[in-house]
């Protein structure tokens, strides 16, 4: 028998990635866009835990123009294995940065005369004409230039021939509530550089602001580029803005049963002894707990096993959660259990786990840890930070 490390039986706790889910998305995502709006697939932190990598690869070959990345590190990792497209690092770069975002081909987002001068020269000595995004503050007081001083940072883009504005963007606070008012203000603000932009002669080949709430309920905002993050990996911003039929969830959480107890009246489970039987239970114990990212509740939450809910009980461990099974006689020893997903005609959304962590969905998401592996289905794919990249 082979016992090398790369060949030890795997953990019983995984989020599951439907690849053939995630295309699907992306199809009806672009087939809803006009055909002049390019897609810029957002994919900062591992494409929101779902494995930056694949995501990046399918999204290519459904028509993506490129990608927004938050920090260095994650774009040297796309770049590392073989993605050409376009990569945009939004937010703002160190000084020591600059040099290899201008080396390996990444779009800076530029927001002060500081890094626009210190890029320039790095470009200049790299003999290139690189392509720069400028960011616009338009109110929500995060990264970017203010809308009413932005003209004199464009002049500067300008004068250096080393540098090409290629884009103009900005992002809204809040696009996916049912009141615009504030972002109908911040797109007025845009449109303020703009027209003076147009006014000045400038061409700007990507004028870029809607997020996915932005590309959902603001069209009139589209331009030329919008930015779908969390939509991509279908999960709708909030609930009350539009909905694209044939949109679903790409992330599953799944875990088998890992033990089964009998419990007796007045027994207890868990740490701080939080449950006690009333009657005799059997419960099931599923081997994640809140060192993986589950919310640490207690009596709070159901897993799905057999098809039907099984109601979490006493407190979660740091390995471990415990679920009442009394009512699925059926229930047995490495059964697969769904912590978030659908299983048969039950479901847990992100939503729900959402509301037992008192967050929101992109927290949920993003905070899956990295020692719970990764397994693609429904397509072939590379993980790039997980235990699990075959998929199985």
């Amino acid at each position: 028998m082979n016992f090398d490390s790369s060949n030890f039986p795997l953990r019983p706790a995984w989020t599951e990635i439907d690849l053939g889910k995630l295309r699907r998305n992306l199809q009806l995502i672009r087939g809803d866009l006009p055909k002049h709006v390019r897609l810029m697939a957002v994919v900062k932190d591992e494409a929101y835990g779902h494995g930056a990598l694949d995501v990046a690869r399918i999204a290519m070959e459904e028509g993506a123009w490129g990608f927004g990345l938050s920090t260095l590190e994650e774009a040297m990792c796309l770049r590392d294995d073989g993605i050409t497209a376009p990569l945009v690092l939004l937010g703002e770069r160190q000084a020591p940065e600059l040099e290899w975002c201008v080396a390996h081909d990444l779009t800076v987002c530029v927001n002060e005369p500081g890094n626009v001068r210190a890029l320039a020269k790095i470009a200049a000595d790299f003999n290139k004409r690189v392509p720069i995004h400028l960011k616009i503050h338009t109110g929500m007081s995060r990264y970017g230039v203010r809308w009413d001083e932005a003209l004199p940072l464009v002049e500067m883009i300008l004068a250096e021939k080393s540098l090409e504005l290629e884009g103009v963007m900005t992002h809204f606070a809040q696009s996916d509530e049912t009141d615009k008012t504030f972002a109908n203000l911040q797109f007025s603000r845009f449109n303020e550089v703009l027209t003076a932009l147009q006014q000045k002669k400038v061409q700007v080949k990507l004028r870029h602001s809607c997020n996915s709430g932005g590309y959902l309920d603001l069209p009139h905002a589209h331009l030329d580029m919008v930015r779908p993050g969390i939509l991509i990996y279908g999960v709708f911003p909030s609930q009350v803005c539009r909905q694209i039929p044939g949109i679903e969830p790409v992330m599953s959480v799944k875990a088998k049963v890992a033990g089964i107890q009998k419990l007796k009246p007045g027994e207890v489970v868990g740490y701080g002894m939080r449950y006690k039987a009333s009657a005799e239970r059997r419960i099931a114990i599923l081997p994640i707990g809140y060192g993986d990212g589950f919310p640490r509740v207690r009596n709070e939450g159901a897993a799905l096993i057999r098809g039907k809910r099984a109601p979490l009980i006493g407190g979660i461990a740091m390995d471990a959660l415990m679920v009442d099974i009394t009512d699925i006689p059926e229930a047995q020893m490495w059964d697969e259990a769904v912590i978030m997903g659908r299983q048969g005609k039950e479901e847990i959304t992100v939503r729900d786990i959402a509301k037992l962590k008192n967050s929101v969905t992109y927290d949920v998401l993003t905070n899956w840890r990295l020692r719970l592996r990764r397994k693609n289905v429904n397509g072939q794919g590379k993980t790039t930070s997980r235990l699990e990249s075959a998929s199985k």
